[in-house]
């Protein structure tokens, strides 16, 4: 390997650790493979850096793939290198970091590179839940590599990669120039792998700063911030925001700060971090609209549930559940999408968030800020469903409809008038949120800009809640 090749790859783990303490593993591990010419002097660390460092002083474990080591190909000693550090960083119950630039499976090395790759895949299953599992692309993720990057919990991509099981030109009725599907935005859009595609820099910035926000293990407490924000703080702006999840969730986030993830995929729904007086809660809230730099809507949604967004909430939510992150919804839904698409998926998505919502005992709390209509009431962190409190705001309206449609079906023979005043008496007895309040469906009705104190003090309550 080179002096410049070795520092490249170097280069991108000393952008995201401490400086000075990123210590090498393996740095003489060459391919044993003698087949095609392959040899040591061909094969340098056999095309992967491997070792550990500190984060803001919290050990972290980090592979980089060298790209000009038979384009970054995995062959039996290079995933042999990865499978050990993800080892140790189990034994250690530290988070591990990859940073991908590779061809996939390396073709000289044949059945022994794609067992190899097997192994790695198996190392992240046994990780999945204990460690989180970090992953940048920085230059190709192909072919069976794509599985190495949907097994890692975050993944962000450069936007110049490209990222890709089969390339454009090998789709049929397809190409490059006709669909780039290889391009990074294409893919975080459609398959809800890639958490961001951003700049270089951004990554480096953005990992770092989610490895110090969130659990480094499954045993970390959730207290993880200080907790500087005022907790009795007045989110007084929050109600002009009710249509705009991400912007609804910075209001009630201390300093403001939401770390959003799948941002592309599923706009109708916003996952991501929160900290409330310095506890981190995985936060999901339905989506109406989103805004441009300058306040304009960019995107707008109907408030339909949809399949993409029922498997983006159980992802979420169950990686949520497996490092004991409390979870917070925000409801504002009207409905679920009918279309041929989620006719045909939607069933099937929506038991994976009933499945990880029912067998979740982390601390639970759904708060509905404007409506919450049909079937998505249940769906979205209802009582029944588990949640341990359940918040809406004044003038909220839960129901199994909107009223004017539900009084044209019982009551379709009837004038004009009497539909109004049957609308407003189905509105006040049935839609209220008093009215699911009474029964105990809502736990407390609150002001908008009270929403983040009340938050703070139900989720304090609930903190105990996993050591039973």
């Amino acid at each position: 390997m080179s002096s410049e090749n070795y520092n490249v790859a170097v280069r991108r783990i000393n952008k995201v650790i401490d400086e000075n303490s990123f210590v090498e593993i393996g740095a003489l591990v060459t391919s044993r493979n003698t087949d095609f010419n392959i040899n040591c002097e061909k094969t340098p660390s056999d095309g992967v850096i491997t070792g550990y460092g500190l984060i803001d002083g919290n050990l972290v474990y980090v592979y980089s793939q060298d790209a000009s080591v038979l384009n970054g190909s995995i062959g039996e000693m290079h995933a042999i290198k990865i499978c050990k550090l993800y080892e140790m960083a189990l034994k250690m119950r530290a988070p591990i970091i990859g940073f991908i630039d590779s061809v996939g499976v390396r073709l000289q090395e044949s059945v022994d590179a794609l067992e190899a790759i097997g192994k790695i895949i198996s190392m992240q299953s046994k990780c999945k839940g204990i460690i989180p599992q970090y992953l940048a692309v920085f230059g190709r993720c192909a072919g069976v590599m794509t599985t190495v990057a949907g097994m890692s919990d975050f993944v962000f991509a450069d936007e110049k990669v490209e990222f890709f099981l089969n390339s454009p030109d090998a789709i049929i009725n397809n190409y490059k120039e006709k669909k780039n599907t290889a391009c990074p935005i294409y893919q975080a859009e459609n398959n809800g792998i890639i958490d961001k595609v951003e700049d270089e820099e951004s990554i480096y910035h953005d990992i770092r700063q989610m490895i110090g926000f969130l659990p480094l293990n499954n045993e970390s407490d959730i207290y993880i911030g200080e907790g500087t924000d005022d907790l009795n703080r007045l989110c007084t702006n929050i109600s002009d925001h009710v249509e705009y999840g991400h912007n609804l969730v910075e209001e009630i986030a201390d300093d403001n700060i939401f770390f959003e993830t799948k941002t592309l995929f599923a706009k109708n729904v916003v996952t991501g971090f929160i900290q409330l007086n310095g506890m981190v809660v995985g936060t999901i809230a339905n989506n109406i609209a989103n805004l441009d730099e300058e306040g304009k809507n960019i995107n707008r949604f109907d408030g339909k549930l949809t399949a993409e967004l029922c498997e983006k909430m159980s992802d979420f939510i169950e990686y949520c559940s497996n490092f004991s992150i409390p979870i917070l919804t925000i409801s504002n839904t009207n409905g679920i999408k009918a279309d041929l698409y989620n006719e045909s998926n939607f069933t099937r998505c929506i038991l994976k968030v009933v499945k990880e919502l029912t067998r979740s005992d982390v601390p639970k709390i759904n708060l509905i800020t404007d409506k919450c209509f049909g079937s998505p009431y249940i769906y979205m962190n209802s009582k029944a469903l588990g949640s341990d409190i359940v918040l809406a705001w004044e003038g909220a309206k839960v129901g199994t409809m909107d009223a004017d449609m539900a009084v044209k079906i019982m009551y379709s023979n009837e004038d004009s008038a009497t539909l109004n005043e049957k609308k407003e008496e189905y509105s006040s007895l049935q839609n209220d949120a008093v009215s699911a309040a009474r029964r105990g469906y809502i736990d407390k009705i609150i002001k908008p800009d009270e929403t983040r104190k009340y938050l703070i003090a139900f989720f304090e309550m609930l903190y105990t809640k996993n050591t039973f």
